[in-house]
């Protein structure tokens, strides 16, 4: 028997035995298919890899997660602290903030309390850091809120979400209860979770150097928010030092910074870093926001504050898109799609899934990196 014969007989025992293990194993057979080594058409080229953070690494950020709530918001927050314990936080134990403008209730405390084996803590927010500041002129933000009634604009009427929205742009990583930490997940009342998070998104977020994750991107309402540009130009053109040369102004304008194209990270999930909103460049630019009057004389949301603030002053990378968490905010749901969808044992479809929908942002934060 030649040399060649023997080549191809150990290559045929080997196709054989592959074959043979593929029918029989499972596990085998998923982690040697070569879709999983084959980019799916839905996976971004500018995926950055995770690193396999397990539940029985002891390595652990500075980190909590941030819940703002009401009392009576209790059966949501249950629902929302469950699924997050019991797809992720249940092999992690980072622990909870939550945070409200009243006291919280002891049965709010003690039903949270329960349902986690976490460290649980509930912050009373300043009342400066959540009213309408007396400087604003009443008479005129009345005006304004009876105009977006006319027009039928989403939360047009609401002083109390406006409220909630200069909070969340301004004063959440200031409150004394977060100010020990580096990093947060920001969780609201009846989200769902649909993939197990077998990693740990905080240690990836610092183990990379990113500053800011989402899961959905998409436009705002141009009736809340029609002069949050102008004065975003005002803050760029007096403080150009900032603005790093590489950052994500692409996400946000499709003309260089002339006119802003609407498209933020939708807020609701967010992990991020504490000290980038605690650093100067965006303090300032919240001041100058703020100033401005514009979250009672519009309806400026935290939203596009914080895409504004993040696409602004940290570099385009450090911009990360949790591709692999499967998210629900209604109306909309980030489903992972191909490898990330098994990988997490995801149980939302696959086609229901707003990255590509014409009202996504997400081929925005594509272009970034083309």
């Amino acid at each position: 028997m030649t040399p060649m014969r023997y080549v191809l007989l150990v290559l045929g025992l080997l196709i054989s035995l592959h074959y043979i293990l593929s029918v029989s194993h499972e596990e085998y057979a998923r982690k040697t298919s070569l879709s999983q080594f084959l980019p799916s058409k839905h996976e971004p080229p500018y995926k950055t890899p995770i690193p396999e953070y397990y539940g029985n690494n002891t390595r652990r950020a500075n980190a909590a997660i941030v819940i703002l709530a009401r009392n009576g918001d209790l059966s949501g927050i249950l629902e929302s602290v469950k699924q997050l314990e019991d797809r992720f936080n249940k092999k992690f134990h980072y622990p909870y903030v939550f945070l409200n403008e009243e006291p919280f209730s002891d049965e709010f405390k003690r039903r949270t309390t329960e349902i986690t084996s976490a460290l649980t803590e509930y912050g009373l927010i300043p009342r400066d850091h959540w009213y309408q500041p007396v400087w604003i002129d009443e008479e005129k933000a009345r005006a304004a809120r009876e105009d977006m009634i006319k027009h039928n604009v989403i939360y047009g009427h609401s002083v109390p979400y406006r409220n909630m929205c200069r909070f969340n742009s301004g004063y959440f990583f200031r409150q004394e209860l977060l100010m020990k930490y580096d990093y947060y997940w920001r969780v609201e009342p009846s989200i769902k979770l649909y993939c197990d998070i077998d990693y740990d998104p905080f240690l990836f977020m610092q183990d990379n150097k990113k500053v800011y994750g989402f899961t959905i991107s998409l436009y705002e309402y141009i009736e809340t928010i029609p002069t949050l540009w102008d004065a975003t130009k005002e803050f760029i053109k007096a403080n150009p030092q900032y603005l790093p040369k590489d950052n994500g102004i692409g996400f946000l304008s499709d003309d260089g910074g002339e006119t802003y194209n609407k498209c933020h990270f939708w807020s609701n999930f967010e992990i991020g870093d504490l000290r980038f909103w605690r650093s100067e460049a965006y303090t300032k630019f919240f001041e100058h926001l703020d100033e401005k009057g514009g979250f009672y004389y519009e309806r400026w949301g935290d939203a596009p504050v914080h895409s504004i603030g993040a696409a602004l002053f940290a570099h385009k990378d450090q911009i990360h898109f949790f591709e692999d968490i499967g998210y629900r905010h209604e109306p909309f749901q980030h489903c992972p799609q191909g490898a990330s969808h098994s990988k997490g044992k995801c149980w939302c479809d696959e086609n229901d899934n707003f990255d590509r929908e014409w009202y996504s942002c997400l081929n925005k934060y594509d272009d970034l990196f083309k």
